[in-house]
């Protein structure tokens, strides 16, 4: 079964596909076969290698969401005393709109920290192999075991927009990563935790692009700078 989409072109998903929290709609239940549906188009992204070695954690159990959303709240109290916190980032910025941007973006972490536990599911993307930092090659490995499961959730959550899902890549519930995989009987020794991923329908679907300074910016051809 097909489940209804949005009208979008396929630019207008790409660039509405917003980190959505505020606006996620913790009442409305999500069927398992929509999730489903999703995934199924998730796993037709590449891999290295065609390793294909992903699996894919959903959590609806709400014990086991409110247990995941205090691990998650506990992370976030301590990300948000750090540097590179959201709260920190772009403060001393001259582009007002960016600083603006900025804010919300804080206001809106700060919600789904607090609220995280009542989502209707959680998808926990997992990748096969742990990465020690210290072995020989560590980089190179890196970059394929990511890049072997990112591709993937992003089309979940590209899916899921066309759908009217709401989603938000989160990676805080890693501090609490072989306690969250003991909850959920995740293999950790054999499995990476790479996100977790909040799925509610949102309210509304008139989401626009963000605010995003000139391409020019950041944008290099053959020679940086």
């Amino acid at each position: 079964m097909s489940h209804p989409q949005l009208n979008l072109s396929n630019d207008e998903l790409l660039s509405t596909t917003r980190a959505v929290r505020k606006r996620l709609d913790f009442e409305k239940e999500v069927p398992k076969d929509v999730l489903a549906e999703c995934l199924e188009l998730a796993t037709q992204a590449p891999t290295g290698s065609n390793a294909q070695g992903w699996q894919f954690m959903f959590v609806t159990d709400p014990i086991k969401k409110s247990k995941i959303g205090e691990l998650y709240k506990q992370a976030f109290a301590l990300y948000r005393e750090m540097p590179m916190a959201i709260h920190h980032l772009h403060k001393e910025s001259d582009d007002s709109l960016l600083k603006t941007s900025q804010e919300r973006s804080a206001s809106s972490a700060e919600y789904l920290a607090e609220h995280m536990g009542k989502v209707p599911a959680m998808l926990i993307p997992c990748v096969a192999g742990r990465i020690d930092a210290k072995m020989p090659g560590a980089e190179l490995a890196q970059t394929a075991i990511f890049g072997s499961i990112i591709p993937a959730a992003w089309s979940f959550m590209l899916a899921a927009r066309a759908r009217g899902l709401g989603t938000t890549w989160t990676t805080l519930h890693i501090m609490h990563e072989k306690e969250i995989a003991e909850l959920l009987g995740i293999p950790y020794e054999q499995y990476t935790q790479v996100a977790l991923i909040p799925i509610a329908y949102t309210k509304g679907n008139d989401f626009k692009p963000a605010y995003r300074p000139a391409v020019e910016t950041v944008m290099h051809f053959d020679q940086w700078g």
